[in-house]
């Protein structure tokens, strides 16, 4: 009987003895990540449905290890995310760069988002009609004082035949768009009467179009950080909600959502941090001694 046991009991502990390990090594908190590619993720953003603020999960979700920002016009590509400065960086596919400029549609945030336009961001309108609204002398639409530098420099690209002018055009058709910032924003291009549209946050080399740093910034509303949210993420957990009315959950990496924090989900106090060990460790202390009980 003993020499039927062993070898059963032996592979019983070996299919312990790799959970216990992995579970040492770490898992993942249920369905949330707290990256999303290369991109770190805390809150109020999330990797998926369940996961950070349900007010954010409506606009950045994680979709096949790219971070994606949602809007009525559209889904752009989240470059970046300063979480000191709460500062997003986000990419359309279809705004024009030195290196490639084709027509564009139309970008939006509604009023309701938690995100705004910051002041870094210089919109320029390309290709657009003589008979444009921007060029109403009544009306002051366009920078006056940025645009022959800004829209010399795009119009110097070799891109720009991509929308159908010959490089080094006459800027009479671009304009630096002085748009208005606050809550909400709306670029349509059709009622513009542009082809395309272009953001700069940042002039690496401001003689140099190709340095230029293109894209969206914005700026996100961090007043749904709670003490709750802090508890959670103290004990290990990420921050999430649940159920009908998305109430707050802490997801802990044993999958398990709670209304509180991570204590007794595979974490202990260790010197100022919660560490996935303890209860690793006692399993593994138990199958060493039962495999060294039953070597004899």
């Amino acid at each position: 009987m003993s020499a039927l046991l062993n070898p059963i009991a032996r592979l019983f502990i070996s299919i312990l003895f790799t959970v216990s390990i992995r579970a040492a090594v770490g898992v993942s908190h249920g369905a949330c990540n707290d990256t999303c590619g290369t991109i770190p993720v805390q809150f109020p953003f999330g990797t998926g449905f369940g996961c950070g603020h349900p007010f954010f999960a409506r606009y950045v979700k994680c979709s096949v290890g790219t971070l994606e920002f949602s809007t009525v016009t559209g889904i752009y590509t989240v470059s970046s995310i300063d979480y000191p400065t709460r500062t997003v960086i986000v990419t359309d596919p279809l705004m024009s760069n030195c290196s490639s400029m084709q027509n564009s549609g139309s970008f939006s945030l509604d009023r309701a988002s938690p995100f705004t336009l910051t002041d870094d961001n210089i919109f320029v309108l390309l290709g657009c009609s003589t008979t444009s609204p921007l060029f109403d002398p009544s009306v002051d639409s366009c920078d006056t004082g940025s645009s022959s530098r800004v829209c010399r420099g795009l119009y110097s690209c070799k891109a720009v035949t991509g929308i159908g002018l010959p490089q080094n055009a006459p800027i009479s058709t671009c304009c630096v768009y002085d748009s208005p910032k606050g809550v909400g924003y709306s670029l349509d291009l059709p009622k513009l009467q542009c082809s395309s549209y272009t953001s700069i946050y940042e002039f690496g080399d401001e003689g140099d179009p190709t340095k230029w740093r293109f894209g969206i910034s914005l700026q996100y509303n961090d007043s749904y950080y709670t003490d709750a949210c802090k508890d959670c993420e103290s004990s290990g957990g990420l921050c999430g909600f649940a159920g009908m009315e998305e109430s707050f959950a802490c997801i802990c990496k044993d999958g398990v959502n709670t209304t509180t924090n991570c204590l007794g989900h595979g974490y202990a106090w260790n010197g100022g941090t919660w560490e996935p060990k303890i209860q690793a460790n006692m399993i593994i202390g138990v199958c060493v001694l039962l495999w060294t009980l039953l070597s004899f």
